[in-house]
């Protein structure tokens, strides 16, 4: 993973579940809310909808099931729940920092020389 890539999520708190979508941007989000003649597609990175297991917007993110979907959303059809979750969610704008483990563990303590 490349670091230093922004990361926009699009986060729903429901009664029994988390559900987050990823977008591609906080200003194709805002764009669409205010003018939803903009095509889905071109705001979010993908139709997949995650559940993160009431962790909020952090955490592992699961695929989320058909029933989870049904009973917050009423129908478990991506279209539906992702314009759902874009209507009624929160953007959440964070910055991955790729590429920030060890580079070479022979220089310091952790080796014998």
């Amino acid at each position: 993973m490349r670091g230093n890539a922004s990361q926009i999520k699009v986060h729903y708190k429901g009664k029994d579940e988390d559900f987050v979508v990823f977008a591609d941007s906080a200003k194709a989000v805002k764009d669409w809310k205010a003018d939803k003649s903009i095509p889905v597609a071109q705001v979010v990175s993908g139709y997949k909808v995650f559940v993160t297991h009431k962790h909020g917007n952090q955490g592992i993110m699961d695929s989320a099931s058909n029933s989870a979907l049904d009973n917050e959303f009423g129908t478990h059809r991506d279209d539906d729940v992702v314009v759902q979750i874009l209507e009624k969610g929160t953007i959440i704008e964070s910055e991955e920092h790729g590429r920030n483990g060890v580079t070479n563990i022979t220089m310091g303590g952790s080796v014998n020389h």
